[in-house]
């Protein structure tokens, strides 16, 4: 009922075009999803999860990345709130930069519609609302639009994984966990469109790479996100000084 008041508030509904393109934009993303959410539903399980803690764990946190990296920590036996709850931020502290990246159109609406927004943050949603911001401008809508695809999906096929459990005791062996990875690499591909992309794109994937084998935790994520940034920066700066 929440969602829903908050929705008419801010005058954009199903009736809005932006909104149904934004949830046929998010198609192909949700190929990607369905696995990876069936398999977030079978590690619920296998961690000694309920069938409704670990639903109301993809409804209430949305977090794919966290929500996995909680249920292996719990699985092994980490039962400290305070550990997981310091791991999990520091996988997501990437969603501040995404959150800083769309700051600048998102401010200009209502804090309630920033609110919402903001939970439905996901790579997949920010990827594909770039997209959108690149070839038509922004559209809350639209972003809405896709956001909530990936909501719905995620938490049914959640659902789908926790009725499957049973059956699927070890998801990873089956190769589901590749299926987020290929969805970003579709993603990704289209947007290396000059020189600029192509170099930002290199230097987030080495730093990433030396990053896994040398750094801690996720920290490689943080530290390829913010040298994707000062090289992208860096590179604009240059090519605007010149003309």
């Amino acid at each position: 009922m929440e969602i829903k008041k908050t929705l008419l508030e801010q005058n954009y509904n199903s009736a809005d075009p932006d909104f149904w393109k934004g949830v046929i934009s998010s198609g192909p993303i949700l190929l990607g999803v369905i696995p990876f959410g069936i398999t977030c539903g079978i590690m619920g399980l296998t961690a000694g999860l309920t069938s409704t803690e670990t639903v109301m764990m993809s409804l209430l946190v949305f977090a794919g990345a966290s929500q996995f990296i909680a249920i292996t920590m719990l699985g092994a036996g980490i039962t400290s709130w305070s550990a997981i709850m310091l791991t999990t931020l520091l996988v997501n502290l990437r969603h501040m930069l995404m959150g800083a990246s769309l700051a600048q159109y998102m401010v200009q609406h209502p804090k309630s519609q920033q609110a919402l927004l903001s939970f439905l943050l996901t790579d997949e949603a920010y990827a594909v609302t770039v997209s959108r911001i690149h070839q038509a401008g922004y559209s809350a809508a639209h972003q809405l639009g896709v956001s909530l695809s990936l909501y719905v999906t995620w938490g049914l096929s959640t659902i789908a994984g926790v009725l499957v459990g049973s059956y699927i005791p070890d998801p990873l062996a089956w190769g589901l966990d590749f299926a987020m990875p290929a969805t970003f690499l579709v993603l990704l591909f289209p947007r290396l469109t000059d020189r600029i992309s192509l170099v930002v794109c290199i230097v987030a994937g080495l730093i990433a790479i030396a990053g896994a084998l040398y750094l801690p935790g996720k920290w490689y994520m943080i530290a390829a996100c913010l040298g994707a940034v000062i090289t992208g920066g860096l590179m604009e700066g240059a090519k605007a000084n010149a003309k």
